[in-house]
């Protein structure tokens, strides 16, 4: 039999074959619900109302009943419409298909609402102050990357804001692994270093979520409020090998921590070549730049 749904009905003085009867009517609507038919599901509805009408099962079924009967396609005309259909989804469909589907279940079952939604966005152009309305950001909730990697290229200089930075960082790691995220991270954590946090937290990849919890815990930066900026020049002290990938990231703002990063690929390249003097140059460099990322790199060599 197919599981109920997640909402404790209210207490009913019912017998065995009635409460049975319950379930019965509550999973065909559970199952319409499911295959996203919605004149199923209003029917299987209708069927539960009409015997139990008290059931607490209705009033979120019937949110989720709505929002396949309702569906709409046509293009949305400005971002404050959007906001105002992501937030109905964000604060009544979503807690609906929780209560009614578990919180398992509920993620997969709305995708397509917000696939939809940013399909009627995709129209409208990127404004910083309202980022989470763009279409790639919708199209990160509905977890189709190529989509998000795909509204985010047509953004003017999306690789020097740090929204849309974050969103393709996270599309090309999700749809192609690790290897596609480091030069991204690094920049975006030049330019945001709290979103960069974020992100690695998001992602929820065993290595990376490792070696920032490292560095959070071991890496004793000059200025608390931009500690994360300095994380890619950290990771190449602990993990050389990254040395390839990071070095493909973009020049930024020749801030201290993007300098940092780049000392550390030099010094790599020195040791090497064995070129002693120039290796012994550049280390003192890098002690001036930042004493705690030269301790960092000194105590691996």
């Amino acid at each position: 039999m197919h599981p109920t749904a997640t909402v404790t009905p209210s207490p009913q003085q019912l017998d065995i074959f009635a409460h049975s009867r319950d379930v019965m009517l509550r999973n065909d609507v559970l199952e319409a619900l499911e295959r996203r038919d919605a004149a199923g599901a209003r029917a299987a509805w209708r069927a539960l109302a009409a015997e139990f009408e008290a059931d607490a099962a209705l009033s979120p079924m019937n949110v989720l009943v709505d929002a396949l009967e309702q569906r709409r396609d046509s293009p949305l005309a400005d971002l404050a419409a959007v906001a105002a259909e992501r937030r109905a989804l964000e604060e009544s469909l979503a807690p609906a298909a929780r209560r009614v589907l578990g919180a398992h279940a509920a993620e997969p079952w709305l995708r397509p609402c917000w696939a939809t939604l940013a399909a009627r966005s995709h129209h409208l152009p990127f404004d910083g102050a309202h980022a989470e309305e763009h279409a790639a950001a919708l199209w990160l909730c509905a977890k189709d990357w190529r989509a998000v990697a795909q509204a985010t290229e047509h953004i003017e200089s999306w690789r020097r804001i740090p929204a849309p930075l974050a969103w393709m960082a996270e599309a090309r790691c999700r749809e192609s692994g690790l290897d596609t995220l480091w030069p991204l991270l690094a920049e975006l954590a030049w330019l945001s270093p709290a979103r960069a946090s974020a992100l690695c937290t998001r992602l929820g990849d065993p290595l990376l979520a490792r070696l920032h919890e490292r560095f959070e815990a071991d890496f004793d930066p000059t200025s608390a409020a931009t500690d994360m900026a300095w994380f890619p020049a950290w990771l190449l002290t602990q993990t050389p090998a990254l040395a390839p990938h990071l070095s493909q990231a973009q020049r930024c703002q020749h801030s201290p921590p993007e300098q940092g990063m780049r000392l550390v690929v030099e010094l790599l390249g020195l040791e090497r070549q064995g070129r002693h003097h120039d290796l012994v140059q550049r280390r003192r460099a890098l002690r001036d730049l930042n004493a705690a990322l030269y301790t960092a790199y000194m105590a691996t060599r």
